[in-house]
């Protein structure tokens, strides 16, 4: 039986010729005709899977709808409800691999720019009065957020909004986690992300800076010494991978990690005002290929180098960017070298990075990631001369915190392991998401976990009799 005919139509010849890419660029003018007009080519589904696409499920086309009908606080209240991120998340999550993707107008045409329309609503928002006075919890029973990164921002919000008194302590000085310390300013200013975590203080939520737990406290001090009920672990990833060649101990070799912490976290552009160098030179390389890759090349060009490139063993098609943050590196000179794979660090006599040796490679069979395996091709090495190398290779959660608590299991990836795959873990009561559990993933996927175990925690504690 022949494909069957769509009758072609005027609004299906207008999805046809919009594009999200269209839609993105009047959207930096926080066009409200624009807005209304995406808004307009939503099909309100009566099988929204765009919903079961986001893994915090907003109900995407309700306040799609809210927007069209140019109810916007409305859309703003039922986008909030869902989500306590989301000026946040219609930056930085990956809506085209996610929500778009799965867009029923993606069959034929463009999907709906689910995530422009996402940040547009929290951009209005934020411009907003709001209202000085911190909600008041309701409930008696304490709950403390390990972590003030996207998992336990999330677990929080939403355990606020259910009227526990929550706490959250954080490492760093300042709150956000990944956020803060690895998204550059110009994909997430600081300024959002500020007014973000204030929304989260006027639900009542506490944060408190400059406590490690594991180090400055122990984790069942907060149960035995701090009388709270449940504890949520949202720590994150944040212990960088090397490639363990040789001369990885050259000065001027970074860890992602450490080079954008002092850039986004440590303000290092600004020293000496600030405490924290960083000595960057004129050519610098990213060895990977992913958003992380792509965020500390991008800064590289920004704090003073002349020319960035990112070297990868794979080819293009196997990249884990997005397909926008590298056009925007290549819009900004970014070279890739792809299907080049580092074997040793070259440095001179006063330790300082020179030059990397690499070998081509070829593709052969898939792996365990479903990749193609890289395969060196022989007598291919070669040198790129650097002076600065960042090796962004991904991360896995730091120890300290699980070898400082007993009963507190992991397993050989060190990740924490989950009690029949649920949001608790090996310890009673105490609770895990984010990048804790499933290593270096996603801002969005993270928030789905701190939203999974704030369900969980109200779940068990509202069972127990008082």
């Amino acid at each position: 039986m022949p494909a069957k005919r769509i009758k072609k139509t005027p609004m299906l010849e207008r999805n046809a010729k919009l594009r999200a890419t269209d839609f993105m660029e009047v959207n930096e003018g926080y066009s409200k005709a624009a807005a209304a007009f995406e808004a307009e080519r939503c099909l309100r589904c009566q099988d929204p899977i765009c919903v079961a696409g986001c893994p915090v499920h907003i109900p995407i086309p309700e306040f799609i709808h809210e927007i069209a009908a140019g109810n916007m606080p409305r859309a703003a209240e039922i986008l909030r409800s869902a989500n306590p991120l989301p000026a946040v998340c219609g930056r930085v999550c990956p809506q085209e691999d996610q929500c778009e993707k799965v867009c029923h107008m993606a069959k034929r045409f463009k999907p709906v720019g689910i995530g422009y329309l996402e940040r547009y609503v929290a951009d209005w928002e934020r411009a907003q009065p709001k209202s000085e006075d911190a909600k008041k919890p309701t409930r008696s029973q304490r709950i403390a957020v390990v972590g003030a990164g996207p998992a336990g921002l999330v677990c929080a919000g939403d355990l606020a909004r259910l009227g526990y008194p929550v706490t959250i302590y954080e490492g760093l000085h300042a709150p956000g986690g990944v956020l803060r310390y690895g998204i550059p300013e110009f994909r997430l200013p600081n300024e959002i992300l500020d007014w973000e975590i204030d929304q989260l203080r006027a639900l009542g939520v506490e944060i408190v800076c400059n406590v490690v737990v594991g180090k400055t406290l122990q984790l069942d001090d907060l149960f035995d010494k701090m009388g709270y009920s449940a504890v949520f672990i949202g720590t994150g990833a944040g212990l960088p991978k090397f490639l363990g060649i040789p001369g990885e101990n050259f000065n001027g070799v970074y860890s992602a990690n450490e080079f954008l912490t002092r850039i986004n976290l440590m303000q290092s552009y600004k020293f000496p005002e600030t405490d924290t160098p960083l000595y960057i030179g004129k050519r610098v390389a990213v060895i990977g290929a992913g958003n992380t890759a792509m965020d500390a090349i991008r800064s590289a060009l920004r704090v003073g180098a002349e020319k960035g490139m990112s070297i990868y063993r794979r080819s293009q098609k196997e990249m884990t960017a997005r397909v926008e943050e590298y056009h925007h590196a290549l819009e900004e000179g970014v070279e890739f070298h792809w299907l080049t794979n580092p074997i040793e660090i070259i440095g001179n006599d006063k330790g300082m990075v020179t030059g990397v040796k690499c070998a081509r490679m070829e593709l052969g069979k898939q792996d365990e990631s479903g990749r193609a395996r890289p395969i060196p091709i022989k007598g291919s090495e070669f040198v790129i001369p650097l002076d600065n190398i960042v090796l962004s290779l991904g991360n896995s959660p730091n120890p300290l915190l699980v070898n400082n608590t007993p009963g507190l299991e992991k397993n050989k990836h060190g990740c924490l392991i989950m009690k029949n795959d649920t949001p608790q873990t090996s310890k009673k009561w105490v609770y895990a998401g984010g990048d804790a559990v499933t290593g270096a993933a996603t801002v969005i996927l993270a928030a789905g976990a701190g939203k999974d175990a704030a369900a969980a925690i109200h779940k068990d504690l509202s069972e127990v009799v008082v």
